[in-house]
This record gives structure tokens, C-alpha cells and sequence, in this order.
């Protein structure tokens, strides 16, 4: 998805507080201090060869290439406006792209998951009932960022040009910084643990990789265009 940081910004999503912030260093931290035999013994119930696993971790590398590549090249060049001769409607085809490939990915992750054994000790109702809660704290991030940045602004619509004109710091980005990348993950996460399936925990710490890398190319460029903003507004004064 998208999402701004920096004016609350993002989806897609733009902070500025340095190299890495405290969401994704905490989340960093929760990986590298896995129990090596935990990771040991999901990775021995997946099957990297399958092709539902290959299809699912290629969508989740996929999108956030896709659209940053797309986005960075309208920033430069302006053609999707030119084409849709409005920079709103090159934003919402965007969007509607962005939206479907989600899908997409989705449908992957779980039929990956369908397709590979499950894990017996997570295969029971307090796990599920966990699974649940993460599905709806994640959903309520991911729908609560979108009403507060809107369509193009959750859609990569400064790169289009669209900008906002003050952060965002309503919920829940008074919370942390790129809640609809964060919610997002808690909701594959908790699919997954409702699943009791290893693979979908193993696509989740994926999911969550790729999200961080995102973010540390999005945000400085995205800062980037906020900053030839306010240059270009302090000249007009």
C-alpha cells in the first residue's frame, strides 16, 4: 500500500527522523533476537520449491517496486498526468492498480498458506482468537490511516503533485509512523497464526523486510518534495 510519514503522510506513507525509525528498529530488533530454533523449525515445515510459496513472495517483492518505480517516474517526467490529462486521475488509476495487485498478493499469501502443512501447536483457539485480534488491530490501522490522509494522499499523490498542506496527526499516526505499512503486516500476520501455518509467518516476516526497505526509499524522497515546496513558497513571499 501507501502511505506518508512525514506529513502524516503515508501509504505508500513520510517521516523524517532519521535513518530508521523506532517501529521499524523495535521491529528489526524482534527479528534478530528470534529464537534460532523457532526459526529452524517453521522453516522446516515450508517448502520453498512450491509454486503458491514462489507466486506469494514475488507479489509481496512486486508491489512496493511497482509503485515506487511508476510513482518516481511520474514525479519526473509527469507522463500518467499527460496521458489521463489530470494529475487526479493518474493518481486514482494508480491507486486502482495498487489496489488490485494488493489483492493479488493477498490471494497468494493465502493460498501459499492453504497449500502448505500447518503447525499443530498453533492450530487451536487461543491461537486464533490471537490471530483475530491482530487482524482487526491491524485493519483498524490500515482503514483509519486511509480516512485520515484520503486517496491521493495515501496514494502516492504527492508524486503526482497533489500535496497536503500540514502533517497529519490525528489516529493514528500520533501512534507511529507508517501505520498503514504496520497494520498491513499485522493483518497478514494475524492470517497467518489464525491459519496455524508457519509459511504465512515466514511471507509475514517477508512482508514486513520489504515494507521496511520501502520506507527508507519513500520517506527521503518524499521529504525531498515537501522541502522543494516550501523553498518554492518562501520564494513566492
Amino acid at each position: 500500500m501507501i502511505q506518508r510519514a512525514s506529513l502524516g503522510l503515508r501509504g505508500p506513507f513520510v517521516g523524517s527522523r532519521g535513518w530508521m525509525d523506532r517501529e521499524d528498529a523495535w521491529l528489526i530488533g524482534l527479528i534478530n533476537g528470534a529464537d534460532l530454533c523457532v526459526m529452524t523449525r517453521l522453516l522446516g515445515y515450508v517448502d520453498p520449491s512450491d509454486p503458491c510459496f514462489v507466486a506469494a513472495i514475488l507479489t509481496i517483492t512486486f508491489n512496493p517496486l511497482f509503485w515506487n518505480v511508476v510513482a518516481r517516474w511520474e514525479q519526473r517526467t509527469r507522463k500518467l498526468s499527460k496521458v489521463f490529462r489530470s494529475p487526479y486521475l493518474a493518481c486514482y488509476s494508480l491507486g486502482a492498480a495498487i489496489l488490485l495487485l494488493n489483492v493479488l498478493r493477498s490471494h497468494c499469501f493465502t493460498q501459499a498458506m492453504l497449500s502448505q502443512p500447518k503447525m499443530e501447536s498453533l492450530d487451536n483457539p487461543t491461537a486464533y482468537r490471537v490471530g483475530l485480534a491482530l487482524l482487526g488491530i491491524g485493519s483498524t490501522f490500515v482503514l483509519s490511516s486511509f480516512f485520515a490522509l484520503g486517496f491521493t494522499g495515501t496514494f502516492l499523490g504527492d508524486y503526482f503533485g497533489i500535496l497536503m498542506e500540514a502533517r497529519v496527526t490525528t489516529f493514528p499516526f500520533n501512534i507511529l509512523d507508517n501505520p498503514m505499512y504496520w497494520g498491513s503486516t499485522a493483518n497478514y500476520l494475524g492470517w497467518a497464526i489464525m491459519h496455524a501455518s508457519p509459511t504465512g509467518l515466514l511471507l509475514t516476516v517477508v512482508v514486513a523486510l520489504i515494507y521496511m526497505v520501502a520506507i527508507q526509499y519513500e520517506e527521503p524522497f518524499t521529504a525531498q518534495i515537501y522541502q522543494q515546496k516550501a523553498s518554492s513558497s518562501r520564494k513566492r513571499s
